[in-house]
């Protein structure tokens, strides 16, 4: 199991990059190019990134994006330590009920993480599939 500060000297800055995802509102186009950005950086295979969303990210920020009281105001700080709490506990029976449930748990960001590989592969020069 990784410490605290590996997990977020590896993932963190791809974390709160991918995190407006899950807002209320659409991404904004700075949004969306910030994502292709750090995503470039961290050279990651589409297979690899998709696990990302699917198992360290979405069982948090779902539960963020369906709280009752819809705040979008989570600061940089408090995500990360979500975050991190939930990938240090990312591994035996709990990483296959994420993965168990990780379609639903990214329905609703979808359609933006759509978005966001078509410009990635725009962006890699690669053609997007129909």
């Amino acid at each position: 199991m990784k410490d605290a500060q590996t997990l977020v000297d590896e993932r963190g800055e791809l974390w709160l990059a991918l995190a407006p995802l899950w807002r209320e509102h659409e991404p904004r186009e700075t949004e969306y190019a910030r994502m292709v950005a750090v995503i470039e950086r961290h050279d990651l295979t589409l297979e690899q990134l998709e696990w990302i969303f699917r198992l360290e990210l979405a069982p948090v920020l779902t539960r963020q994006q369906m709280s009752v009281a819809g705040d979008d105001t989570l600061d940089d700080h408090q995500l990360l330590r979500r975050l991190v709490a939930h990938n240090r506990r990312l591994f035996g029976w709990r990483k296959g009920f994420w993965a168990l449930f990780s379609g639903m748990m990214t329905m609703l960001a979808r359609p933006r993480w759509n978005t966001l590989i078509e410009r990635l592969l725009v962006a890699s020069g690669q053609t997007p599939p129909d």
